[in-house]
């Protein structure tokens, strides 16, 4: 028997395993749940990061919410008494089916990425109006320490969360200012854990490093973010925050279904850290609908995404997209709650055209699982399949893609 049909079989027999493993109970212990005293199902649906109406509630506060923990006030002055953190890691192995070369060892070969992620996260309410997310990372190997940092300066006015973000990510894009649906409109905010292949946002690029300001406005129907913003982040100074990035989303409640449609728009035009400058081309719409078909949670999670070509002897590019055609992807992506709470099956399908004048087409088919271990400790196993004319000849990649990973935060 070869390695790769092994590899399979046993992806397979764990995931079978996985899926008719008796629920339990568990508890959360990252840093939220810590400043709340809830449990992390409190406010995402099915799993984390995908939100519900409380996460979007508690997210939209300013992560200022408290629960039993004491505070320290005094005037002007409202904090937890403990700096509430945890740790999020996450660990992969990703194989993709392309021919092996001596010499070398990549994903071809199997890759075990330990890890591809290692977080430590603290934050929460600051003060009364004012809270706080920051991510440090545990691998900077040279890069920033700081991941992502957010500031928010949140304020009631007449039934309406308003206020004002500062915000620098190594990666989640301008989204990460604020952003409330799941369809991966943040890079951090999906489903699963192949980002590109569920998600038309994440396919034309729109996950970058990004340093601006948000100006937003939440109710429970409704939220609003427009930000100016660049692509840099910590330590990397040069440029002004001149790009626009618009985000409207409605989020209306129909019969036991959370509901949710927005637009996205970048436009305008900034400087990288190299003073290159770029324009911001790139819009969105997409949609979600999260309740379930009898006792079994479902969610349903649409995109559309389009970057704008570069005209050949542009003297600026499009920072989404250097190739002369636009680059566009329509992807729709499905979670069923098999065992509620515990294990989940997922399907996905993207329709992608990468912009180049040949060899454009690139579509992908991803099936899925998760199984929640605890609620804060995940197993997800991702399989992508992929075609068109992208992948005709075959890339020395291969046309498909196993991802096994272990999530965790505590």
């Amino acid at each position: 028997m070869d390695k790769n049909k092994r590899f399979k079989q046993i992806l397979a027999l764990s995931a079978l395993c996985v899926a008719f493993a008796v629920p339990t109970e568990s508890q959360a212990t990252a840093g939220f749940s810590r400043q709340t005293g809830s449990a992390c199902a409190t406010c995402h649906f099915q799993h984390y990061p995908a939100l519900n109406e409380t996460g979007r509630a508690f997210k939209a506060g300013g992560y200022t919410l408290m629960g039993k923990q004491g505070k320290v006030e005094g005037e002007n002055l409202s904090l937890p008494e403990i700096l509430n953190a945890g740790l999020v890691m996450k660990a992969r192995y990703q194989k993709t089916n392309g021919a092996t070369v001596a010499g070398t060892h990549n994903k071809n070969n199997g890759q075990l990425q330990f890890f591809d992620e290692m977080l430590l996260m603290m934050g929460g309410r600051v003060s009364e109006n004012i809270g706080a997310q920051v991510e440090l990372n545990l691998q900077a190997k040279g890069d920033p320490v700081v991941e992502n940092f957010k500031m928010p300066f949140v304020f009631d006015m007449g039934g309406v969360k308003a206020g004002v973000i500062p915000f620098t990510t190594a990666g989640q894009g301008v989204a990460y200012g604020f952003e409330l649906l799941n369809t991966g409109a943040v890079r951090g905010q999906r489903i699963m854990e192949h980002r590109e292949d569920i998600s038309a946002q994440q396919y034309i690029g729109t996950g970058t490093d990004a340093e601006g300001f948000a100006a937003i406005a939440y109710t429970p129907q409704f939220f609003a973010n427009l930000s100016k913003w660049s692509p840099r982040s910590v330590k990397q100074q040069s440029g002004s925050p001149t790009a626009n990035y618009l985000r409207l989303a409605a989020t209306p409640k129909v019969g036991s279904w959370d509901l949710g449609a927005g637009i996205q728009s970048w436009s305008g035009t900034a400087t990288d850290p190299s003073i290159v400058k770029f324009d911001t081309k790139a819009w969105a719409i997409d949609g979600q609908a999260q309740g379930a078909i009898g006792a079994m949670p479902l969610g349903i999670y649409l995109s559309h995404a389009n970057a704008s070509g570069t005209a050949a002897g542009s003297t600026t590019t499009n920072f989404f997209n250097s190739n002369p055609n636009d680059k566009t992807a329509t992807a729709i992506a499905a979670e069923l709650g098999v065992v509620p709470r515990k294990a989940t099956l997922m399907l996905a399908y993207r329709k992608g055209d990468n912009g180049a004048a040949t060899k454009n087409g690139a579509n992908a088919l991803t099936l899925a699982g998760t199984y929640q271990i605890v609620q804060n400790m995940q197993l997800q196993l991702n399989y992508s399949k992929y075609s068109g004319s992208a992948y005709d000849p075959l890339p020395a990649s291969g046309d498909q893609l196993v991802t096994l990973m272990l999530f965790g935060a505590f």
